[in-house]
């Protein structure tokens, strides 16, 4: 089993997760997060005075999947939040060792 993690921009996310749905995902993770990468912020003027945002709003879904799903769900992440401006977002996957549905007690993939 794998987590995917992906930081997508927020406006993104509606896109991202009907993108999901139609590919059989049925639960996943969402969560409001802020960062940086090669943005590195910005400036914005509020009321003549310049100031710096260092850090942008993003939105962070994280799924667990079987390992043969990886790739398909990765293509579609990617092809559902681009933009093709800096700041699209990243993908990170990681194994995950066990997963236990607490309601039932299934174990790994039957609690996916």
């Amino acid at each position: 089993m794998k987590r995917v993690e992906a930081i997508i921009k927020p406006f993104k996310l509606e896109d991202v997760k009907d993108a999901l749905s139609e590919a059989g995902i049925t639960g996943m993770t969402v969560s409001d997060v802020k960062g940086y990468g090669r943005q590195q912020g910005h400036s914005e003027l509020y009321r003549g005075a310049e100031y710096v945002v260092d850090f942008l709003p993003k939105i962070k879904i994280e799924l667990v999947i079987a390992d043969d799903d990886v790739d398909n769900i990765i293509s579609i992440i990617t092809e559902s939040a681009k933009t093709g401006k800096i700041g699209d977002g990243k993908i990170f996957v990681s194994s995950v060792e066990k997963v236990v549905r607490i309601r039932t007690g299934e174990e790994d993939e039957e609690a996916i």
